[in-house]
Formats: structure tokens, sequence, C-alpha cells
């Protein structure tokens, strides 16, 4: 049985009259509203929705412990236990960040915004065949993909949204920002925009099934880890910079960091490229292991379908 296509983006507004759209509308209004408090007012409403998820969340304060001891062995039972539930304050914020993303101006946080290792994205443009940007999926995604903008020319790929009106008002302030909005499955576009040496925002982070994927170590237990990112790199010749995003501990502000590019990628080893992707991403959430998506079950497809689930789901 084959799967309904999506339908076709619509990001008109005139779209979405209809009462049927209106809860959806109240839900973009408390956002833009959210969006004018001053910042330290709204990492605070973010941590207090945090915890109130943390406390309500069974099932997903389970994933991110499950996650967290797997990736985190070294830790003490107590310190896992906080790291997980730091990290529902961290992705609260993150939260209320959508708003500054899709609302407001990014030159509203320049000067608290730092850029590390710009260099490297200069080095690898001059060589002509594009950017991948290494992302991944921190609490900072919208806002921080929001402030990279201001520093570099840049397209993405996007996992369209469920909601058509979200979808329209999250495409809509990306358009604002970036060059081009791909569809995540759109390589023909990807590969079009490389070779004319774009920069493509790419994350990989996620459990996508075991379609294209091999089974690497993530946090030095096995998971799903495509091998797109090495096919795109051997089509196109681009370079892979891994780069990251965080807000500071202890004031308000926030930090990008490009690494240089991944050498010798792609090898023509699919487990050893994955792994060395998996490395580059492993590093920058070492930064601020809070501020990642740990709520995500990361390790739900293992290598053999005869092994005990992870979550202790059936």
């Amino acid at each position: 049985m084959t799967k309904p296509r999506r339908a076709p983006r619509d990001t008109r507004y005139s779209r979405y009259l209809h009462p049927r759209w209106w809860p959806t509308w109240f839900i973009v209004g408390f956002i833009w509203l959210i969006s004018r408090l001053p910042l330290a007012a709204q990492w605070r409403l973010g941590v207090w929705l945090g915890e109130l998820v943390y406390r309500l969340g069974r099932h997903r304060r389970h994933i991110t412990e499950t996650n967290v001891g797997l990736c985190f062995p070294e830790l003490s039972a107590a310190e896992q236990r906080q790291l997980a539930h730091k990290a529902f304050h961290s992705n609260g914020i993150g939260i209320l960040e959508i708003g500054l993303a899709w609302f407001r101006d990014p030159t509203d946080f320049t000067p608290i915004t730092e850029v590390h290792g710009l260099e490297h994205v200069n080095a690898a443009l001059a060589q002509g065949k594009g950017i991948l940007l290494l992302g991944g999926h921190y609490s900072t995604l919208d806002l921080g993909g929001s402030l990279v903008t201001q520093y570099i020319e840049a397209d993405i790929m996007q996992r369209d949204h469920n909601n058509p009106l979200l979808n329209a008002v999250m495409t809509r302030a990306r358009e604002r920002r970036y060059g081009t909005v791909l569809g995540s499955k759109d390589l023909r576009g990807l590969l079009k925009r490389l070779k004319a040496n774009r920069i493509i925002w790419y994350a990989t982070d996620q459990d996508y099934g075991r379609k294209n994927t091999v089974f690497a170590p993530f946090f030095n237990t096995l998971a799903t880890s495509v091998t797109t990112t090495a096919r795109i790199a051997e089509r196109s010749g681009c370079a892979v910079i891994p780069f990251s995003h965080f807000r500071r501990e202890g004031e308000l502000g926030y930090d990008i960091h490009f690494q240089p590019a991944l050498q010798n990628f792609p090898s023509g080893d699919d487990l050893a490229d994955a792994a060395k992707v998996n490395r580059a991403i492993e590093q920058e959430i070492r930064r601020y292991p809070d501020q990642y998506l740990w709520m995500h079950r990361r390790f739900k497809t293992r290598p053999s379908p005869a092994d005990p689930d992870l979550y202790g789901r059936k």
C-alpha cells in the first residue's frame, strides 16, 4: 500500500482564513506575543515550561533519561538524572525561541552573538564546490539557524510540518532568512545548489529507520546513521563542515561554532564515514549536553529486529 503524497506547500495566508484554522492562528498569535518579551523573561518562562513538561511528560522523561544513561555512562545515576532534568529546561527555552526565529529580526541579537571558526567556511567556499553544514538537533535549532544567516548566505533543507498553517508560517520565516528552502527529500535541488557553490544547512542526527543507513557508534551505542551525507559529498565534491549553536550559561548570549571541514571524506567506507559524522556531532553536543534534543528515540531501530528495545517498549 503506497503512502498518500503530501500536498504541495501553500504559504499564502489567505488560504487559512476558514474557522477550522483559528485554533492554529491562536497558537501563532501566542508565539508572536511571547517573542516580544525581553530575552531574560523568555528564558525564565522557558525553564518553567520545561519543568512542567518534565513533571507531566512521563514518557518523554523516560526516553530522555534512557538516552542520557546510554550516552554518558561515566556519570553517576544522580548526575544522569540532573542532566536529563536540565535538558527539559533547555528545550523549554528552545520552544519559546521559535518565536524569536520566526518573528524577530536576527540583528536584534547580533550584539550578544559570537561566531567561532568562520575562516573554515571561507576556505571551503574558495574551493567552489559548495558546503554541507553538518548541523544537529540542538535546542537552539530555529533561532541558531536564523542567527547563522547574519554571517553567511545559506540555504536549508526542511521537513515540512504536518500542520499546513504552521508550516506556512515556518516556511515564510525561513524564506526571509535563507536563500532557498528545500524539501527534506529534494536531493536534486540540493545538488544543484551545491553546484552553484552554495551553503546548505543539513542535519542527519535522528533515527530514520533502516533505509540508506548503517549502524555506526553514536556515543558508543550503535545507531542508524544515514549514508546520504557521504553520497552527496561524493557526487558534488562539497566540503562537509560541522557546526553548532548554543546559548551561553550564566549570561544572555549565543555562540555559533564552525569546525574544519571533514578530512578524507567520503572515504568509500560507509560505516567509517557515518562514524566520522557521528563523532563530529558528538564533539559539538559535549559543549552543552543539556542543549541537545534527547527526547527523540535516537536508538529506536536496533541492528537486529530480535534485539531488545532499549526504551523498554514491546
